[in-house]
């Protein structure tokens, strides 16, 4: 074989460049996807431990994961230039990848639905979605956040949830007082660990509410009691004999609020709706 013929010959081709991973889509990471799909997982649990027919339930569960939404795209929309300042590159509207006239027309778009779907729900339903469980959340963006009372449209909002499903049911009542309390709970204390991460970029921008003046540590501790009192009211305000399993998820909800006092980002968050999840699992199961 010739020099000539071996130089010609065709090598092995180039490997190839592994693709990069998948990214959610711009607009449900701003519209903070994750928490919303959590919020709306709640809720349809809510909703089986209520009785609502299928359709009822899907209705409502359908209505607050729209105006939960509402709540992600406007909270984005309302820091974008408090964003920019401080570098977030995990907010698609301050890098650029999502336009804002996109994410403004989602939110009405968004709106317009949770307002239609709250309203098939019941007027009940429709006042108390509207204005106490999503309009807290707006609440909470347009300056709530800042201030002493960052913590009261959370416990708002967690706390009237199951009202909204409630009164979506058959009976058209609110929620036991001891269900409110818990979700209440649940909310302040998810309140406290979702703002740990961000506590030096808000100072900067002059946004002090109340995990800001407790500081990280306090924070820490409060929701780390705050978690399993909503567990204890979970377990505890049904009536009749808690479910055989209920010590055992108990003990996981110590393993997760540990997690939430002694690790650091997003952990503590996501311990805190895996709590919730498992407190209305416990629901559920109570019938």
């Amino acid at each position: 074989m010739t020099t000539r013929a071996v130089r010609d010959r065709p090598g092995p081709p180039p490997p190839r460049s592994p693709r990069p991973p998948r990214r959610p889509p711009a607009l449900l990471v701003a519209a903070h996807g994750g928490p919303a799909l959590a919020v709306t997982a709640v809720t349809g649990l809510l909703a089986v431990r209520a009785g609502l027919r299928p359709l009822d339930a899907a209705v409502v569960t359908a209505a607050v994961f729209t105006g939960q939404l509402t709540i992600g795209w406007g909270n984005d929309l309302l820091d974008l230039r408090r964003d920019r300042a401080v570098g977030r590159t995990d907010k698609p509207l301050a890098v650029g990848a999502l336009a804002a006239g996109r994410a403004a027309w989602a939110l009405a778009v968004a709106a317009s639905a949770c307002l239609v779907l709250s309203a098939l729900a019941g007027w009940r339903c429709a006042l108390v979605n509207a204005t106490l469980a999503t309009g807290a959340g707006h609440a909470y963006n347009l300056g709530l956040k800042a201030t002493a009372w960052s913590w009261a449209p959370y416990a708002c909002a967690f706390g009237t949830l199951p009202s909204v499903v409630a009164l979506a049911g058959p009976g058209r009542g609110w929620a036991p007082l001891w269900m409110s309390g818990a979700g209440a709970a649940l909310g302040v204390g998810a309140h406290l660990l979702n703002a740990l991460p961000d506590l030096a970029d808000d100072e900067r921008t002059g946004v002090r509410g109340l995990p800001h003046r407790l500081g990280a540590g306090r924070s820490r501790v409060l929701a780390a009691v705050l978690l399993p009192a909503a567990s204890l009211l979970a377990v505890l305000g049904p009536a009749g004999t808690p479910s055989a399993w209920a010590g055992a998820v108990l003990a996981l909800v110590g393993v997760l609020a540990g997690l939430a006092l002694v690790t650091r980002g997003r952990t503590p968050f996501r311990a805190a709706v895996a709590i919730a999840l498992l407190d209305v699992a416990l629901l559920v199961a109570a019938g």
